[in-house]
C-alpha cells in the first residue's frame, strides 16, 4: 500500500482524543462518526466528573469526510468540548438504502445518532451545533428538529442560503468547461479536480503534484487539496 494522507489525518484526529464509531440506526441506515473518547463512557461516569465538557456537534459541508472538513478545528475544540463529528449520509463511512434525499433527512439521521449515543437530554447536557456550507443547512434542520431543550447554540458558517439559478450560471461561467453544477462538484478526472480547486481554494499553489489529485479521487475526498495546502503553505 502506498503513502496516503488519509491515514495521516485520521492519526492526527485520533491523537486529539477522538475515536471512530459506527452506529446502525436501522436496517437501512448506518452513520459513521468520530467522537471524543469521554462520550463512550457510561452516563454515570460522565456525571461523576468534576468538570463536564459540553457536547459540540460539527457538521461538514458537501463532499469531504467530517474529520477532514474540521481537521484544523478539532484540536483546539477538543480541549473544551466533547466532540461529535459525523460523516453525513452518502459521504465517508455513512450509508443508507433510503431513497430520500434532503437536508431534513440528513438531520433526522444525526438526531437519531445523538439519541443512540446518549448525547443530550436527559442523558447529558444540551448540544451546540456548528455546520459549514452544506452542513449549515443540515445544522439548521437539526436544531429545528430537536428544539431548544436539546440544542443550546447554533453556528451556521459559509452557507449560501440565498443562492439561486443565476448564481449557478455565473459559477459555471467562471469555471469554464463544466456543463452543470453536478459535473463541476463531482470531478471524475484530475483535470476536473484541478478546475474545481482553482475555484474553491484561495491562492492555490502554482504546483500541486499529480499524485495528490489521483489520491483525492481514489479515496473520494475532494477536499483533500485543502490538507495539502494546510501542510505546505
Amino acid at each position: 500500500m502506498g503513502f496516503s494522507m488519509v491515514w495521516v489525518i485520521d492519526l492526527l484526529i485520533h491523537l486529539a482524543g477522538l475515536r471512530p464509531h459506527t452506529v446502525a440506526l436501522d436496517d437501512d441506515t448506518t452513520v459513521h462518526c468520530w467522537i471524543s473518547s469521554s462520550l463512550l463512557l457510561p452516563s454515570s461516569a460522565i456525571r461523576s466528573k468534576e468538570k463536564k465538557a459540553k457536547p459540540l456537534l460539527l457538521i461538514h459541508g458537501f463532499r469531504p469526510r467530517g474529520t477532514w472538513q474540521w481537521s484544523r478545528q478539532v484540536w483546539p475544540l477538543a480541549a473544551r468540548f466533547d466532540l461529535v463529528v459525523p460523516d453525513l449520509l452518502f459521504f465517508g463511512g455513512s450509508t443508507t438504502r433510503s431513497p430520500i434525499r434532503s437536508e431534513a433527512f440528513q438531520a433526522a439521521a444525526i438526531a437519531r445518532l445523538l439519541d443512540v449515543l446518549g448525547i443530550g437530554p436527559p442523558h447529558r447536557a444540551s448540544v451546540s451545533v456548528a455546520g459549514t456550507s452544506y452542513g449549515g443547512f443540515v445544522a439548521y434542520h437539526v436544531a429545528r428538529a430537536l428544539g431548544p431543550e436539546w440544542v443550546e447554540r447554533v453556528v451556521i458558517a459559509s452557507s449560501d442560503v440565498l443562492k439561486g439559478p443565476d448564481d449557478d450560471r455565473a459559477l459555471l461561467e467562471r469555471a469554464g468547461g463544466a456543463r452543470s453544477i453536478d459535473e463541476l462538484l463531482l470531478p471524475r478526472t484530475t483535470a476536473d479536480l484541478r478546475r474545481l480547486a482553482r475555484l474553491a481554494v484561495y491562492r492555490l499553489p502554482r504546483f500541486v503534484p499529480e499524485f495528490i489529485f489521483r489520491d483525492m479521487l481514489r479515496v473520494n475526498v475532494h477536499i483533500y487539496l485543502l490538507i495539502y495546502i494546510y501542510i505546505y503553505i
